[in-house]
């Protein structure tokens, strides 16, 4: 049985997911997507990372106690703009799209130009699922945009 990908579009470049499965290839492949970033502790089937795709795995929890490191966000960011800027598109997945992967869009956004605050009601607006105004994550995606050039400082 094919399951389908809970799959949403924020921009034309970037998608959030859930957890993908090796029937869900093909469905990836043909959103023009190159690179997948997995945000999830349980490392994705293979065949996520034959070519034409690229698989980078990050395994981080979830959780208020435990924050996710920005060299995360950093390390996801650095691999995903060369990747926008040759005219391909990202995956981002954790396991249900809500919290990690969301995080993880909402810091590619702020690379490309957008504040925090336009990145999260972008991804809430396009993933009726997305939740990245929970505590623990919109913290860090404030943290992170602190830390860009120009970016807002309190």
């Amino acid at each position: 049985m094919i399951t389908s990908l809970n799959i949403s579009e924020i921009t034309s470049y970037l998608f959030i997911s859930s957890f993908p499965r090796r029937e869900n290839v093909e469905q990836i492949r043909e959103l023009g997507v190159r690179l997948i970033i997995s945000m999830y502790l349980l490392k994705p089937d293979k065949s996520l990372g034959e070519p034409p795709l690229k698989l980078l795995w990050m395994p981080v929890i979830d959780s208020p106690l435990i924050p996710i490191p920005l060299g995360v966000f950093r390390i996801g960011v650095r691999e995903a703009l060369p990747v926008i800027e040759a005219g391909d598109k990202v995956l981002v997945h954790c396991r249900w799209g809500i919290h990690r992967s969301v995080a993880m869009a909402c810091c590619i956004l702020i690379r490309k130009g957008y504040s925090s605050n336009e990145a999260i009601a972008l991804v809430k607006r396009q993933r009726a699922v997305a939740d990245p105004e929970a505590s623990h994550i919109l913290r860090r995606i404030k943290k992170y945009e602190q830390e860009q050039p120009g970016g807002f400082k309190a």
